[in-house]
């Protein structure tokens, strides 16, 4: 960590996160409403840790939003409104750079009271900038970090501590938060922290349900969320948040797997970071495919969510089947899944995208599974390649990357040695008949249209014409037809078995 023994920034270290004239633009604001100002939080806890602040976070002692108001006058900048409550705002600069602005919080009357108000002491830091501002001043200037609660020691250590014993109650979302910034800056937890969220747990029901989900997204979009949700787990504030997951505790399964329900879940997201962070060792032959795939937003975090609620649906359908020696089942707890995911969605407010996105590969995550056993025996047939590749259409990645990691996820005894390899095998394979069957089709005129149906063979408009035209197209695919004529034999056909 840098500059965390003499406790101080120069002034030339302050002005390099000030792009252009931002610096004078500050001065300027300062001259006509003066006061105190600091750099706080994040980016004074970035800056220690010689990493660069994504967005300024400034805090004076009154009249933040004058602060921003003026600010984006002189710079042509964006004003956000950041709280009806708090007399706080946001300039979105050209640059792309955010500037927040607060005042003192409720009560304080200096910056040491604002930061004991904070929720970690890592971000309980705060440099003075006005007498920087004020000038003039040299370079080589010094700059105090004010801590007063901690949070220098706790970044030597890299530990995440809670400000005070009140902080959780001021706002329960800070128990995520916790956890959230241990997962992104790779600290742990201070044991005193996670026994008073223990005891705090339930009051993260009073945080709407919105800012659940983001924090929650910001812990999925770490390369930690294994960890993280694992901690969330040993102090109970997972099982406020999702509680349908707490259902497959102690859920024993069949012999292909050597963890129960739950720990079987959480070790999948587990095993997805890890396939996330090693395309090539999981997927040699075409992890380009998949990274094409992975390049579109959210779809890590997306891919992180499916993989943790992938079996959601097992303790719902759990049941034993006396024919077969009392063998464990989880009969259609794909479909289950989907729809109790669907559920948790609507609950934290989910956008659609992500939740159709999510409940797809969840409903489809055993079907890889049917065809590489399929293929072990020789009985994979090219009907059976198309038939999922229409399923599953764009996501045929995504699904194998959920694949590979409940294949990972599962070590028992009954599970197939090479199952791995038989994953990798099969996506590779089915994006060669994509290629060699799927492609040609869907890219070329078809052979016959709904129109055809009405003209030719004098039928209705219905659900029928969908039916008809996605056989006539798989025929097609299959090379069992390949001229109008033959579409138009077997259209009529279909239609004449199912009038």
């Amino acid at each position: 960590m840098e500059h965390s023994s003499q406790y101080t920034f120069t002034v030339a270290e302050i002005a390099t996160l000030l792009p252009d004239d931002l610096l004078e633009q500050l001065a300027a604001v300062h001259r006509e409403l003066g006061g105190e100002v600091y750099l706080v939080g994040g980016s004074v806890r970035d800056l220690l840790l010689g990493r660069s602040p994504g967005d300024l976070d400034l805090t004076v002692a009154r009249d933040a939003e004058q602060w921003a108001e003026r600010l984006r006058t002189l710079t042509g900048g964006t004003y956000v409104e950041l709280g009806r409550e708090e007399d706080a705002a946001r300039v979105v600069l050209r640059q792309g750079l955010d500037v927040d602005f607060s005042s003192f919080r409720a009560g304080a009357k200096s910056i040491a009271e604002d930061l004991e108000q904070r929720d970690i002491t890592v971000n309980a830091l705060a440099v003075p900038m006005h007498d920087m501002l004020a000038g003039p001043c040299q370079e080589q200037d010094q700059l105090s970090i004010i801590d007063s609660t901690g949070g220098l020691r706790d970044l030597e250590q890299q530990r995440i501590s809670v400000v005070s014993k009140k902080s959780f109650s001021d706002d329960p979302l800070r128990m995520l938060r916790v956890f959230r910034f241990a997962a992104v800056l790779g600290f742990t937890v201070e044991p005193a922290t996670l026994a008073q969220i223990q005891q705090q747990q339930e009051i993260i029901e009073r945080v709407a349900k919105e800012r659940v989900a983001y924090e929650l997204d910001l812990i999925m979009a770490s390369s930690r969320a294994y960890q993280a949700f694992s901690a969330m787990r040993a102090c109970g504030l997972l099982w406020q948040i999702l509680p349908e997951l707490r259902a497959g505790q102690g859920m024993e399964q069949p012999a292909s797997h050597h963890l129960d329900v739950f720990e079987h879940c959480l070790e999948a997201l587990g095993q997805m970071e890890q396939v996330l962070a090693g395309l090539a060792r999981y997927f040699p032959d075409v992890s380009p495919v998949m990274e094409e795939y992975l390049r579109v937003r959210r779809r890590r975090v997306q891919m992180k969510w499916a993989a943790l609620l992938h079996d959601v649906g097992k303790p719902f359908t759990y049941g034993i089947n006396e024919d077969k020696g009392g063998r464990i089942t989880f009969y259609n707890h794909d479909l289950r899944g989907a729809d109790i995911l669907t559920e948790i969605a609507r609950r934290l407010r989910w956008a659609k995208e992500d939740t159709a996105l999510i409940a797809r590969l969840i409903a489809g995550h055993m079907r890889p599974f049917f065809l590489a056993n399929n293929q072990r025996q020789g009985k994979l047939t090219l009907k059976a390649c198309l038939r999922l590749l229409r399923k599953i259409g764009e996501h045929l990645p995504g699904l194998f990357l959920l694949a590979m990691s409940d294949a990972l996820a599962g070590k028992g005894e009954a599970s197939p040695e090479d199952i791995e390899q038989e994953v990798a095998g099969l996506f590779a394979r089915l994006l060669r008949v994509e290629e060699e069957h799927v492609a040609p089709v869907r890219t070329a005129p078809p052979l016959i249209t709904g129109r055809d149906l009405i003209e030719e063979l004098q039928l209705t408009p219905g659900p029928l014409f969908r039916t008809i035209l996605e056989q006539v197209e798989e025929a097609h695919m299959e090379h069992q037809i390949s001229t109008r004529a033959e579409a138009l034999a077997l259209a009529a056909s279909v239609a004449e078995k199912r009038i």
